[in-house]
């Protein structure tokens, strides 16, 4: 596992790939099957995992935090870079963070709590969570009133912050009155599109911030590559080719539920038994997961090992 800071160059350099979390018919985190997903992923070229609502760390219970952690800090490859979620509760994150003090990460992310959480509060209690472990955060903006674009400067010019993802949804990508605030009040090349594929053109191209996460990557992570280095060299015709490919699952996602339809379209594409997801969440439909399954499939022809 590389251990190294993450530097813009880095987010640069990988799709950040954020994966869902396999487990066994009993709930258990399962180190086979979730080892099968980062070698898929490190097949195509990926070389940052992120690991966060799609493996439903919202809802990890503290017990078995360790233990998941030392899984996928042991069967990822020495390139690879693997980043945690804490959180969303102010209590579990500090005591994540003394869990996370015996790992090697370079980083973890905050998730968001969102309605008992004010943007002053979730400021002060994200500045206490990277005091208590002693690294620079992940911070990730997922919807409005979270924080403001101030907050997140406050926390960058103290040292707290790693990078940031943005994930807030607008119906026109290109009209974003948030993004082009925090984008002139931080380095934008600590900033990724953190919404997959389809707004990843506009946001690096017309914000000019530095990379994109992905769940649709975890199944055709070189195509998802592809894409990447289409936008890095200004190809945008390309690009938009490649997004295209990955919108019929993507529309899955949206329709159904993001997290429920990655976790079926893993195992549905063989590339994974995933297993049950983990409540709060609930499995899809036999008729969905048909559709799931179909299309899953019809994506992953489109992948392209690079990597022995």
């Amino acid at each position: 596992m590389n251990t190294n800071a993450i530097t813009p160059d880095t987010l640069a350099s990988s799709v950040i790939a954020v994966p869902p979390l396999a487990r066994n018919a009993a709930m258990k985190v399962c180190a086979t099957e979730n080892t099968k997903v980062i070698r898929h992923l490190e097949a195509g070229g990926v070389r940052i995992l992120l690991y966060g609502g799609n493996a439903v760390f919202y809802h990890i219970a503290l017990a078995e935090y360790a233990g998941t952690l030392a899984i996928l800090q042991e069967n990822t490859g020495a390139e690879t870079v693997v980043i945690p979620s804490v959180g969303p509760a102010f209590g579990t994150t500090l005591d994540q963070a003394t869990v996370l003090r015996d790992f090697d990460f370079p980083t973890a992310m905050v998730l968001p709590a969102r309605d008992i959480a004010t943007p002053d509060g979730v400021s002060a209690g994200i500045r206490k969570f990277a005091e208590a472990y002693g690294k620079p955060i992940v911070l990730y903006i997922k919807f409005e009133g979270y924080l403001e674009p101030e907050h997140a400067r406050a926390l960058v010019d103290d040292g707290l912050v790693s990078w940031i993802k943005y994930a807030i949804v607008r119906e026109d990508t290109a009209k974003d009155d948030y993004l082009r605030k925090l984008v002139d009040l931080v380095d934008p090349k600590i900033v990724v599109s953190g919404i997959g594929e389809q707004p990843a053109i506009v946001h690096l191209r017309d914000f000019g911030v530095q990379g994109f996460t992905s769940g649709c990557v975890c199944i055709a992570p070189s195509l998802s590559m592809d894409m990447l280095r289409a936008l890095k060299a200004g190809d945008h015709e390309t690009a938009e080719t490649i997004r295209r490919t990955f919108e019929s699952l993507e529309d899955l996602r949206n329709a159904i539920n993001p997290i429920r339809v990655l976790h079926t379209a893993m195992g549905e594409a063989g590339i994974a038994a995933t297993g049950p997801i983990l409540p709060l969440l609930h499995e899809v439909t036999d008729a969905q997961r048909t559709d799931i399954a179909a299309t899953a499939r019809g994506l992953l022809m489109h992948n392209q090992p690079v990597a022995a």
